[in-house]
């Protein structure tokens, strides 16, 4: 049995499990505390955003690898940031966002690789989107190399203005659903991506989601232990070349 088969069949409804939430055991909180610099990102209805059709939107959505070198503006990022996982209301231990999430769990964090934004340093940084803020994780030199090198060196990763790493905190889903959670992280992932690719035409610029990395290098450059976190899924961002 290939270990596909084995986690298809090992996250079947009607295997017995006693989750943390049966046992009584308090949820995970929301976010993770943050210690750090932190940025406070603008309103996202504040930028230049052009009304898009989302019929127009989904007939036009294809995946954009080459990008001018054209700088996106805080706002852009702001309302890219509130499309994908914008928090609209807390309710006790849940968030509900512009995107679903099996039983509201939302076990899925945003950390960016910013090159070209302005009023942002490069850097690596995370969304905390409790606050609709990010929080400055590294702006060292060598960062580019050592994400290019763990995104296999793809073009879209070395031209994009900022690339969306996503990145799965499981015990957020498990703690509710077990084993079984494990399919809702990754069915969540592909809600915020095409978030991203339909909100990013508001603003002028082409998405490409990425499935091929080195996980253990993407995990080790975000500080995550490659189990309980680990990098899920990518997606760089650009201004579209004939837009300029």
């Amino acid at each position: 049995m290939s270990i596909g088969e084995e986690f298809i069949i090992k996250t079947r409804y009607g295997i017995p499990a006693q989750t943390d939430q049966l046992r009584g055991i308090p949820s995970p909180p929301i976010e993770e505390d943050f210690s750090g610099t932190i940025i406070l990102l603008p309103d996202p209805d504040t930028g230049s955003i052009a009304d898009v059709d989302i019929s127009v939107a989904i007939e036009n959505r294809e995946s954009i690898r080459n990008y001018h070198n054209t700088p996106l503006s805080l706002e852009e990022l702001s309302y890219l940031l509130w499309c994908t996982q914008g928090i609209k209301w807390v309710l006790d231990d849940s968030t509900f966002r512009t995107v679903p999430s099996a039983g509201a769990r939302h076990a899925i964090d945003t950390y960016l690789y910013v090159k070209n934004v302005n009023g942002l340093h490069a850097g690596i940084y995370r969304f905390l989107a409790l606050d609709h803020s990010l929080g400055l994780i590294s702006d060292n030199d060598g960062l580019s190399d050592r994400v290019n090198k763990a995104g296999l060196e793809q073009r879209c990763i070395q031209e994009a203005a900022v690339c969306f790493i996503w990145v799965a905190n499981s015990y957020r889903m498990t703690w509710r659903y077990g084993e079984r959670g494990f399919r809702d992280i990754f069915l969540d992932a592909g809600h915020i991506c095409q978030n991203l690719y339909l909100s990013s035409q508001a603003i002028g610029c082409g998405v490409c989601a990425i499935g091929a990395f080195k996980d253990d290098e993407m995990n080790t450059l975000l500080s995550l232990d490659g189990e309980k976190k680990f990098t899920l899924y990518m997606a760089t961002v650009g201004k579209i070349p004939n837009e300029e």
